[in-house]
This record gives structure tokens, C-alpha cells and sequence, in this order.
């Protein structure tokens, strides 16, 4: 630890080296509090808690605007926790600032079942956590969707309501993730300054020094990426303040190098990778506490050290009583328009707009690509619904996400609505989570359904944490075509189900299509994925409902002509086919009728009495769906008929494909027919 540089004069001198005791008591409090939290659950990670201590002391206490009292206050700065194994870092700030929620109980639980303060930490436990985090490198990326956010919000509000940073501390394995790369490169092409991550650059990951497995230079990777970069001893309290003075004063996003000694304090364990992902012991606990004099029981923080970060969190909401006047004296429909994005809400007018636009596809009738069915609808819900910021990930002529409204989004140009995102899948869905948990926007954006692999982990963790980013997934089968099996979906869409709290729709024509994104729109805890056709649908719904049919997650499109013989289930672009295939088995005198199923995900949410009267009693069930036969069984059961695919596609005219693999409304009949003919 370097010592503080001291002026001539006595009195100067004191202060400083009292004001430096105060610091170091008040980050020793983080660091045992962590340390005892870790050592009770022997499990967790307590080398950066006690590593970035000095780090969140500075931040918590000179720079970040926060109210403990007020944890979801609109304009506060958002810190997110990206190398979040070091979740007691987290943990303590919030118990020492002063949140409710967060008690000395729920720190002593610390990974205990039920309790607040989970292994790492997860949005909605607690306040004060602004993000889930754990996968390295997510936060980091979701960072950049917060400070884009902030800056639409920004460029329509103005700086008297919208004025905040967004600060990350990283570790070595939040920059060696391939989405580090995806994240970065947008926030400095977008020029994102309000932006600043600290690396706690520590030099040590679980296997040992970060030597072993890596060699670059990340300041050079930063600046490459059109970041400003900074370097400070994480451990020296003017430096970093310093550091963090200079990056707020920047024209473009900020890496700081805060040069930490991981497990700090610890005499045998500093420095290496032993005090990384385990409890210290109790012999190195004891002896750390010798080392940094705290002489207090476990979970034990002294009276003055608690008031001066209980102080702490009360300057540190003062900016908030400033705030509320000026929202107050904002004129009336500007107050409550931010106040209304603010709670997630949709305006008013939302669903008549819906249904009006229901009674025009219906009355039309278009024969379009659902992906094209999507851009109609979005034309409609973004003339409506200002906050929709759209976005693709360089394949905006190809998802059809981009709308008349939605100018593109561009350094300095932060009031428009459209993000080119780039081909980076991954970090485009993370920083989509990072704009809706900022609030006062709700993204959407758009990349090839078989490339939802790429984006999936952040879109797991939308479903985790329970927000509204809409995924828009196109060109959904083989009936993409000549593109071929590289970029033809077989086994997306049951591996999306396969995601808890997670609507994955796939509409048949655009009334579904439309129905599909009101749904989606109106969850505003549950993340959906829109999979959609590049080839051109007929309109099956032909009689209009004010009800949505989609929210049912399955509905009859087509009844049996008398006691229904064949039931068929579809979706998407196979729904054409099952009309088909029923018209050629009623014309052989086998009743059939037909069911839509645009989500599994809401079908399963109905009543019992409306799940059985859906699945009906047909002797023969059958689903056709051009993918894999997982997750069909719930519906046709064991013995059913499934007509889809059981491999790979294949690269083709998407006429010869749906031959080719026997995914036709003749292939279709044949099979219900033999079944019926035993």
C-alpha cells in the first residue's frame, strides 16, 4: 500500500491522516464483514471484496448519487457488480448505506436458502442490486445498455430529470470473455462517457496468475476501442478518487486500472489465488484480523464506523431532494409521461390501436412473411408507444425491426430509436437487459433464430431476472432456404422453451404476429422470443376477435366437421399445412380439426378444464412443426403423429426442402390416415 503524500503544514497533515484512519476503518468494515459472511457459509469469494474494498469505499462515499431510502429513485447512478462472485462487496455496501431490506441477518445468511444475499447477486432479491451478474462478463455488457439508456432517456427529458453514470467494477475474467469485446467496442463507437468501469486489476483467477492464460494488454484493447483509459493503486484512496474525478470529466467511456492485491489483508493468502474462491479458515481469518487491527467480533461493525457510512448514504441522497423539485416543476403531461415510462406502463391507447389494427389484417387479408407481419405490427406499436427502441444485429433488412419511427441511434444522436447493433448477438441481448432494467425503454432487437445460440446466455438471464427484452428471431426453419443447414433452426425453439419463464412465439400469419408482440409488450416481467418466417403466409385468422386468441397460448383455428377424428397441432408456417392436410382428411370423411399453438409457454398456464377441452379427445393427435419433436409429447403424446424434422436440414429451393422432409399437407394425411386405417 503506498502511504498518503503529506503537505508541510501540521494541521493539513492530521486531517489527512485522520481523514485516511476513517477510510481504512470504513473498508475494513466491508472486508470483514465479507470475510465473516464467507467464513459462516464456508463457501464463497472473499479475495475481491477484500481486494476492491478500498475502491467501493471511495466510490460509495465520494462520487456515487444513491438513496438508500429511495433505492429506485429514477436518476440515482447505477453500479453494477459485473465479477459478481464477489457478491459480499455488494452485500455489505447495501447493509453499511443503510438499505432496509438488507439486514445484519441477511448478511450472516449469506448463500443460506431463502435469504437475500445469494451467491451472486440477483436483481429483485434485493434493492440496490441493479443486475444479476455471475456469468463474467454479463454485467459488463449490461452496463452498456444501462448508459445508452440513460442517454435516450437523456436526449428526451433533458438534464434536470435525466443526468446519472453508470459505474462497473470488473475483474480479470469479466475482460478475457469473448462479450468484454462485443460490449466495448459499442460503448466507444456510441461514445458512451458516462460510462466508467474500474478492472480490478488483481492479476489472479482461479487457476492461478492471470499469466498463465492471458497476455494482453487491456488499456491498448480499450483505447482500440475508443474508451479512455486511466490507471490508479487500488488501494490508495486519492488515487482513485482522482482517477474517478478525471473519467467523469471524459468525452468518451472510462476503463480505470486499479491496481488491487487480491484477498488484501491476509498474510499468508494476499496475492495468490488461494484467498480467490474459498473461506480463508479460521487461523488466516484470526490472523487478518491481527494484521488489520480490527479487534471486533464476526459480523460486528463499531458504532463510529456504522455512522459514518450510514452518514455516507444520507449525503450521498441529497442530489435526490433537488430532483424531486424539478420533476415537480416539470409542465404536467412531461412529469407524467417520464413518470409513466419510468413504471414500465403502456400508454392508454395501446390496445385500441392493437385491435384496430386486427380488424384492418383481417379485413385484408395479406399474404406476408411473419417477419414482415412483425414490421407491419411494429409500424403500428411504435407510432403508439414511444419508448420501443428497435435494433438488429446487422441484419436489419432481414429481421424487418426497423420502422418509419426509428431513426438510428448514433454517437451524439441518442434521441433516436434504433441500435445498430453490429454482429454481436451476445452482447446486443445483454445490452438489451441493461436498457430494460434501466427503466423508461423497452428494447427489442433482432438476429436469425439459429443464432439465438449466441445471444442465449443473456437471454437465460433475462428470464432469470424477470424483464421485458423482446427477442426478434427470424428466418425460424428450413424454410429459409439456400442458406442451407448452417443457418436453418432445427432444435432453437425447444431449446428456448426449454428456459423457464421465457414466452417463445411463433405466429402463423400477421393477426397472431400482432397479437403475439401485444403480448409480449404487456409482459412486463417475463422476456419473449418472436420467431418468425422468411417465407411468405397466408392470413388464417379470417373472422375477427377482440379477445387475443395468442394469450391463450394455444386456441381452435378450424373445427372438426362432426366428432373430431384427427386433431393437428401447428405453428408458425406449418399451421398453412395443417389447414391442408385437414381439408384432405375431411374430404376422405375424417372429421378434423385444426389448433394454432403460438407459445407453449402461456398454454400451460391456462385452466386445467381449457388445457383438456384444447388437447380434446381425437383418437389420433398428431403436431407438425418444421423442428425437432421435443417438447410435443405434451401434446400428442407418446404415441402421436409428429411431422417435422429429425436431423439436419439441407441447402434448397424451400419448396424442395418441406418435400424433401416429408413436411407436407399430402405427407401429413397419409400418416393420420394410416393410423385411422390401423
Amino acid at each position: 500500500m503506498n502511504p498518503p503524500t503529506f503537505p508541510a503544514s501540521q494541521k493539513d497533515r492530521r486531517e489527512i491522516m485522520s481523514n485516511r484512519e476513517k477510510h481504512d476503518r470504513m473498508a475494513n468494515a466491508i472486508r470483514f464483514l465479507s470475510i465473516d459472511a464467507i467464513e459462516k457459509a464456508n463457501s464463497g469469494h472473499p479475495g475481491l471484496p477484500m481486494g476492491c474494498a478500498d475502491i467501493a469505499t471511495v466510490l460509495f462515499t465520494r462520487f456515487l448519487k444513491f438513496d438508500p431510502k429511495a433505492p429506485n429513485w429514477a436518476d440515482r447512478d447505477r453500479f453494477i457488480l459485473s465479477a459478481g462472485h464477489g457478491s459480499m462487496l455488494l452485500y455489505s455496501l447495501l447493509y453499511l448505506t443503510g438499505y432496509e431490506d438488507m439486514t445484519i441477518d441477511q448478511i450472516r445468511n449469506f448463500r443460506q436458502l431463502g435469504s437475500k444475499t445469494a451467491g451472486h447477486p440477483e436483481y429483485g432479491h434485493a434493492t440496490g442490486i441493479e443486475t444479476t451478474t455471475g456469468p463474467l462478463g454479463q454485467g459488463l455488457a449490461n452496463s452498456v445498455g444501462f448508459a445508452l439508456a440513460e442517454r435516450i432517456m437523456n436526449a428526451a427529458y433533458g438534464d434536470d430529470l435525466v443526468d446519472h453514470y453508470t459505474y462497473v467494477l470488473a475483474g480479470d475474467g469479466c475482460l478475457m470473455e469473448g462479450i468484454s469485446q462485443e460490449a466495448i467496442s459499442l460503448a466507444g463507437h456510441l461514445k458512451l462517457n458516462k460510462l466508467i468501469v474500474i478492472w480490478d486489476d488483481n492479476g489472479i483467477s482461479i487457476d492461478g496468475s492471470v499469466s498463465l492464460t492471458d497476455s494482453t494488454n487491456q488499456r491498448q484493447r480499450f483505447e482500440a476501442s475508443g474508451w479512455n483509459t486511466l490507471a490508479c493503486d487500488g488501494h490508495d484512496p486519492e488515487a482513485i478518487a482522482a482517477a474517478l474525478e478525471a473519467a467523469k470529466k471524459s468525452d468518451r467511456p472510462t476503463l480505470i486500472a486499479a491496481k488491487t492485491t487480491i484477498g488484501f489483508g491476509s498474510p499468508h493468502k494476499a496475492g495468490t489465488n488461494k484467498v480467490h474462491g474459498s473461506a480463508l479458515g479460521k487461523d488466516e481469518v484470526a490472523a487478518t484480523r491481527e494484521a488489520l487491527g480490527w479487534k471486533y467480533s464476526p459480523f460486528e461493525v463499531p458504532s463510529d464506523v456504522l455512522d459514518a457510512w450510514r452518514l455516507a448514504g444520507l449525503n450521498a441522497a441529497k442530489p435526490r431532494a433537488d430532483w424531486e423539485k424539478r420533476l415537480a416543476a416539470a409542465p404536467n403531461e412531461k412529469r407524467a409521461e417520464f413518470e409513466r415510462r419510468m413504471r414500465g406502463e403502456l400508454p392508454g391507447d395501446f390496445d385500441d390501436a392493437i385491435n384496430a389494427y386486427k380488424e384492418k389484417l383481417v379485413a385484408e387479408k395479406p399474404k406476408v412473411a411473419t417477419r414482415k407481419s412483425s414490421e407491419m405490427a411494429l409500424e403500428v406499436i411504435n407510432g403508439v408507444v414511444p419508448e420501443t427502441i428497435g435494433g438488429s444485429a446487422d441484419l436489419t433488412g432481414s429481421n424487418n425491426t426497423r420502422t418509419s419511427q426509428t431513426g438510428e441511434i448514433a454517437a451524439g444522436k441518442y434521441g433516436n430509436r434504433y441500435v445498430h447493433y453490429g454482429i454481436r448477438e451476445h452482447g446486443m441481448a445483454a445490452a438489451m437487459n441493461g436498457m430494460a432494467l434501466h427503466g423508461g425503454v423497452i428494447p427489442y432487437g433482432g438476429t436469425f433464430l439459429c443464432f439465438s445460440d449466441y445471444a442465449r446466455p443473456s437471454m437465460r438471464l433475462a428470464s432469470l431476472m424477470g424483464i421485458r427484452s423482446i427477442f426478434v428471431m427470424t428466418h425460424d426453419s428450413i424454410g429459409l432456404g439456400e442458406d442451407g443447414p448452417t443457418h436453418q433452426p432445427v432444435e432453437h425453439m425447444a431449446a428456448l422453451r426449454a428456459i423457464p419463464n421465457h414466452l417463445v412465439f411463433r405466429p402463423a400469419d400477421a393477426v397472431e404476429a400482432a397479437e403475439c408482440w401485444q403480448i409480449a409488450l404487456e409482459s412486463r416481467k417475463t422476456p419473449s422470443t418472436l420467431a418468425l418466417t422468411r417465407q411468405n403466409l397466408p392470413t388464417v385468422r379470417t373472422e375477427n376477435s377482440s379477445e387475443n386468441l395468442c394469450s391463450r397460448g394455444a386456441y381452435e383455428l378450424a373445427k372438426a366437421d362432426g366428432e373430431a377424428a384427427v386433431t393437428i397441432f401447428a405453428t408458425g408456417s406449418e399451421v398453412e399445412i395443417a389447414l391442408g392436410a385437414r381439408a384432405l382428411l375431411q374430404a376422405h370423411g375424417h372429421p378434423t380439426r385444426v389448433v394454432s399453438v403460438p407459445c407453449f409457454e402461456l398454454f400451460e398456464a391456462q385452466s386445467e378444464g381449457y388445457r383438456l377441452d384444447i388437447l380434446g379427445s381425437a383418437p389420433v393427435r398428431m403436431a407438425i412443426e418444421a423442428g425437432i419433436r421435443q417438447g410435443w409429447d405434451r401434446f400428442i403424446g407418446t404415441d402421436g403423429i409428429f411431422v417435422g424434422m429429425n436431423g439436419f436440414g439441407a441447402s434448397g429451393d424451400i419448396a424442395d426442402l418441406y418435400k424433401h422432409f416429408g413436411i407436407t399437407a399430402e405427407a401429413a394425411a397419409a400418416a393420420a390416415e394410416k393410423v385411422l386405417h390401423g
